[in-house]
């Protein structure tokens, strides 16, 4: 596999990622809001079957370890995978892409999609969007 360009890595974001991927919890919540672009916290929760607190302590890390990017609509924050540390995201997640927890929480997240269970699939009515990653 080729490494692809990584974007202002620097030593402290680099140990931070590594942190962040020695916690399987937060592998998955990760894997999640890498493959679907964005996710907020209730959709964790549900898809995940984590509880808030868990989703939220987790988010929060990611977050100040400089991983994630937030954003505002109406009442819901959705998080996102900060733009200059996706090449280095996926690069690691090729090398798990297979994994039976990972892709069940794909699938979880495919059903609960499909039967307009998420606050993403609300978002995405409101601008005529149907978005799911492949399997």
């Amino acid at each position: 596999m080729k490494l692809k360009e990584v974007k202002a890595l620097n030593l402290q974001l680099g140990c931070n990622i590594f942190k962040a991927f020695s916690e399987e919890a937060r592998v998955r919540l990760l894997h999640l809001i890498y493959r679907n672009e964005e996710m907020c916290i209730a959709d964790l929760e549900q898809v995940l079957d984590f509880t808030q607190t868990k989703v939220s302590r987790h988010i929060k890390y990611l977050k100040s370890a400089g991983i994630l990017q937030v954003r505002q609509v109406d009442q819901w924050r959705y998080y996102r995978v900060d733009e200059r540390l996706k090449n280095i995201i996926e690069t690691l997640f090729a090398y798990v892409a297979t994994d039976a927890l990972l892709v069940q929480d794909l699938k979880n997240y495919h059903i609960q999609y499909a039967n307009n269970e998420l606050a993403i699939r609300k978002l995405h009515n409101r601008k005529n969007v149907y978005h799911l990653p492949e399997l």
